[in-house]
């Protein structure tokens, strides 16, 4: 495909255009115009590589179209009535313009109607923001910018398209990911449009989703909570209006309350993201979760200074309701909660030089060691303008884990019901008490492979017999 005209701005995206490049040259021979728009256009202009290709068709009615892609591609309709399709096997999507108008509360509550014969600059209202509102036509190579999107993505604004962005409630969430993943200033009329809008209802799933964009994509997760804060969604989060103005001892957090060491802690957190989005995923809801107890166990203690004593095990249940509100991943909060009730432990551990056994029941309960050791190294250089080294404790705590081999993992029990079995016993209930009692024993230390598991066993059966069936 011939790509005339083409801005160098947009390399990038023609990189990834191949299989769209025949979406385009069979919508075109059809007698209609595909223009490529939102993400894709937006960061090849920003010169990222597009991961998925939205391309908008114009002149062309749903059904027409549908025969069009059919006689090339493999797709899947999502929304056939007005015009939107999915080709499989790859990341590119294909609609036609719509027209939305609200008929209900919350996300989902439009009425929507492809309409091919839209204006361009119409269609383009319909977007969230200036910055997904700039088209590319790939076969004059014209960039069709209608509400300014190139001057606000140049100047990192963010700024909705027009007053339709108030119907949809996500798109104050979208604000919150998008302002932290591209650094983005909001612009004073979105941030007052956003003051208006109401979360109506929104599902949950639709609201983690923006969440763990933020966590995953932020480059600077502090922007967002800050856009949140100041357009006065932060109100639908009280675990976390809590945290404003919840004071800290100024010696060890110069940075100031509870709620601008949150948000240091997630930028240092999002530095150093691994990419593994699970992994990530968990760390990063710790990490913003970690001192939620701080809110209901601050207090000036006699010496004149603020405390917060066991605010790590009070956090839990407040982290739990936090979480619960948005996700039903009972595996995802599972592994959150334990990462918040720890999070103080590896410089405790450290500062005591602990041994092999409390290394051991720390992995027991938190899971992964190298989660807890990233969630003290955002705490740690969340406090600016302090510029803490390499966490001694952390380095001290995964060399332990390691030699452990517990470091990703938590203890495994190495003592079975077949060992016992293998002994001449029969199964019985007692079989879960003496397990359990074995297992304690191995993280004490007291075997470390299943012949001495074994022979523990043999020896804890001589002084203390199964009784009978």
């Amino acid at each position: 495909m011939n790509f005339p005209g083409k801005q160098p701005e947009l390399v990038p995206l023609v990189g990834s255009l191949a299989p769209a490049a025949a979406v385009v040259e069979a919508v075109t021979a059809a007698g209609g115009r595909a223009l490529l728009v939102g993400g894709c256009v937006r960061d090849a202009l920003l010169g990222a590589q597009p991961k998925d290709v939205d391309i908008e068709v114009y002149g062309l009615e749903a059904a027409a179209l549908e025969r069009v892609l059919r006689s090339r591609f493999a797709i899947v309709s999502v929304g056939q009535s007005f015009g939107v399709f999915k080709l499989k096997g790859c990341e590119v999507d294909v609609s036609l313009p719509r027209r939305e108008s609200k008929a209900g509360t919350g996300h989902c509550g439009f009425v929507v109607q492809g309409d091919p014969h839209m204006g361009i600059a119409e269609a383009a209202a319909r977007r969230d923001f200036t910055i997904n509102a700039i088209y590319w036509d790939p076969r004059t190579g014209e960039l069709l910018d209608p509400h300014g999107g190139r001057a606000d993505l140049a100047g990192k604004i963010m700024r909705h398209t027009s007053p339709a962005f108030s119907e949809d409630p996500l798109r104050v969430l979208r604000a919150m990911q998008f302002a932290a993943r591209f650094q983005l200033v909001p612009a004073p009329e979105t941030v007052a449009l956003c003051r208006e809008i109401t979360p109506e209802g929104l599902p949950p799933e639709r609201i983690f989703e923006e969440w763990s964009k933020l966590i995953l994509k932020g480059m600077k997760p502090s922007l967002g909570l800050t856009f949140l804060r100041d357009c006065g969604w932060v109100q639908y989060y009280p675990e976390l209006v809590a945290l404003i103005g919840c004071e800290q001892d100024p010696r060890w957090h110069p940075e100031g309350d509870v709620w601008n060491h949150t948000l240091h802690c997630l930028d240092a957190f999002a530095a150093r993201r691994t990419g593994e989005a699970w992994e990530d995923l968990v760390v990063g809801l710790a990490v913003l979760c970690h001192d939620l107890g701080k809110a209901v166990t601050t207090k000036k203690e006699a010496d004149g200074r603020w405390h917060a004593y066991g605010h790590e095990e009070a956090g839990v249940p407040i982290a739990q309701k936090f979480l619960e509100r948005m996700t039903r991943h009972k595996e995802l909060i599972d592994s959150v909660l334990p990462l918040v009730a720890c999070h103080m432990r590896p410089l405790e551990l450290w500062r005591i030089q602990a041994g092999d056994a409390a290394v051991r029941r720390l992995a027991g309960r938190v899971l992964r060691i190298d989660r807890l050791v990233r969630v003290d190294d955002a705490d740690r250089r969340g406090r600016p303008p302090l510029v803490p080294e390499d966490s001694p404790q952390g380095k001290w705590l995964l060399e332990r884990a390691a030699a452990l081999a517990v470091e990703d993992s938590a203890p495994k029990p190495i003592l079975k019901g077949r060992h016992l079995i293998g002994l001449g016993l029969k199964p019985s209930p007692a079989f879960r008490a003496l397990l359990d009692e074995a297992f304690e024993a191995q993280l004490d230390g007291a075997f470390h492979d299943e012949d001495s598991a074994v022979a523990w066993a043999v020896g804890h059966l001589k002084s203390s017999p199964l009784p009978p069936r």
